[in-house]
């Protein structure tokens, strides 16, 4: 056999039997299986999904099963009565058993972040009469339910990716808006039993430095930032749904007269007859449009409502109104913070009194007050 038959024979992805020449071949040459089999340069698709119509593994599982029969008025004070009970906020966890380092802030640390609603849009006016444009986002009742070390967090799914080279940090799991636990599984509900809070509806993981951890039940509020910060919101975008290419791409479109016939909303041509006769990879077409996953970066907070646990941001954040973001300290590093902020966290008094209900940007023109000074 030549040697061009031999090669052939060899390399041929038909011939897989064990106990052949093949395998024996290759067993025999590692240089010759790492040049005609390096599975590193395997060309993957080129159009990725990129979003998915089912949830997440760590979605909210809601409990479909429901009885039909109607509870009376004292079996239902009852039931809340137990529900109240098992839920008391007396977390069997105690800060000392996480061995939390306590240290001071530096500008490495990664502080948690917060959950909030983005509850509509408003304007404000700084002091040189210029408008802008302010997004409103309450924060909901947001604690802290657990802490994941690195040890762990990195053998997940999400940690392994994200520190595949680098050192693993920890994370904090943060939930927001409590709820009845009727509506949900006994396996979420459980994660919530053990802290000693009531089920809540949104859950999310904030990665966090050893030195910001805090302990579980700890109560997130709109103290936990300042005026003035420049701050990331994370969130999903509107979902269009199915779109042409004048929506989703902003094309122009065919002409509207002189002979143009169902060709008014159209793409045009999506290929070409030269040298590459096919739809290259990338073209822009009808498709999906919105519901994907982004950040906004480095958006100023410019006023903070204590009473009411009310953000406001300078600028537009991802998602319609009512929707569900996360806040949380910039990544940009020429707005970073340069002072201490709340270390780990803001806590409330104990007496419950506010220093301040309302906190306004020095930039900003305060509602109520005098526009004109002589």
């Amino acid at each position: 056999m030549s040697t061009l038959g031999l090669l052939r024979t060899l390399f041929n992805p038909r011939i897989v039997a064990p106990n052949t020449i093949q395998s024996q071949f290759l067993n025999r040459s590692p240089f010759l299986v790492g040049l005609f089999f390096n599975h590193e340069q395997i060309r993957n698709m080129s159009r990725v999904k990129r979003r998915t119509t089912h949830p997440p593994y760590w979605h909210v599982i809601k409990n479909v099963q429901r009885g039909e029969d109607k509870i009376a008025g004292d079996n239902l004070r009852f039931v809340r009565e137990v529900i109240q009970e098992k839920y008391k906020n007396k977390s069997p966890i105690k800060g000392s058993d996480l061995d939390i380092e306590k240290t001071e802030w530096n500008p490495k640390t990664k502080r948690t972040g917060v959950i909030a609603r983005n509850i509509g849009v408003q304007h404000m006016w700084e002091k040189n009469g210029s408008r802008i444009i302010c997004t409103v986002l309450h924060v909901l009742d947001n604690h802290v339910i657990r802490y994941v070390p690195p040890e762990e967090y990195a053998k997940s799914i999400i940690g392994a990716k994200v520190f595949r080279n680098r050192k693993p940090l920890g994370c904090l799991v943060v939930g927001a808006e409590a709820t009845n636990p009727d509506k949900f599984t006994r396996q979420y509900c459980s994660l919530f039993s053990e802290v000693g809070l009531m089920p809540k509806k949104t859950l999310a993981r904030f990665i966090v430095t050893p030195n910001a951890v805090l302990p579980p039940c700890t109560p997130l509020t709109a103290g936990h930032f300042v005026t003035g910060q420049a701050v990331d919101v994370y969130g999903k975008t509107i979902d269009y749904g199915f779109q042409g290419v004048v929506k989703r791409w902003g094309f122009k479109g065919g002409p509207a007269s002189h002979g143009a016939t169902k060709f008014h909303r159209r793409g045009g041509t999506i290929g070409t007859g030269r040298d590459k006769a096919r739809v290259w990879p990338g073209q822009k077409m009808p498709g999906h449009m919105g519901s994907e996953k982004r950040f906004c970066r480095g958006l100023k907070i410019v006023r903070i409502n204590m009473k009411y646990n009310v953000i406001y941001v300078k600028g537009t954040v991802p998602g319609p109104t009512n929707s569900i973001v996360q806040i949380f300290d910039t990544l940009l590093p020429r707005r970073k913070f340069t002072e201490a902020p709340p270390h780990p966290t803001y806590f409330l008094p104990e007496d419950g009194t506010l220093p301040q209900e309302d906190i306004w940007d020095s930039s900003l023109h305060v509602l109520g007050s005098p526009s004109i000074s002589v």
